[in-house]
């Protein structure tokens, strides 16, 4: 399973698999199963929460707003992790990223495998 790239941070702007700047990273959480003692889960408040599954839920609802997500999608990236994306243009809305959409990540660029329009919408 791949897994999201160590180095990622808020900030990095993201480009489609045409290479089309379609926003930047706004937030991100490590897959559930990560076993890298040195990675440390992303949070606003700075706190570690890979221990913490209901924590990681109450998260991601707030990613997602106030919609309930359905089982298998949160399963999914409860298991796998995500990048939320801000996306550019006034009118859109934020999109998730995961790992296997990861074509590279370097510097302050995440290059995908996918369009935009391949990406989970958030509600």
């Amino acid at each position: 399973m791949q897994t999201l790239p160590r180095d990622i941070h808020t900030g990095m702007t993201v480009f489609d698999s045409q290479r089309h700047k379609i926003g930047k990273v706004d937030d991100f959480k490590f897959s559930e199963n990560e076993d890298e003692p040195n990675v440390v889960p992303a949070d606003i408040d700075g706190t570690d929460r890979r221990n913490a599954r209901e924590s990681i839920l109450e998260s991601i609802a707030e990613a997602f707003g106030k919609e309930e997500l359905p089982e298998t999608l949160r399963d999914r990236l409860l298991t796998e992790g995500y990048i939320r994306l801000d996306t550019a243009g006034l009118l859109a809305k934020d999109r998730f990223i995961l790992p296997s959409q990861i074509a590279s990540a370097s510097g302050d660029e995440i290059n995908l495998n996918v369009a935009k329009d391949d990406l989970i919408k958030r509600p």
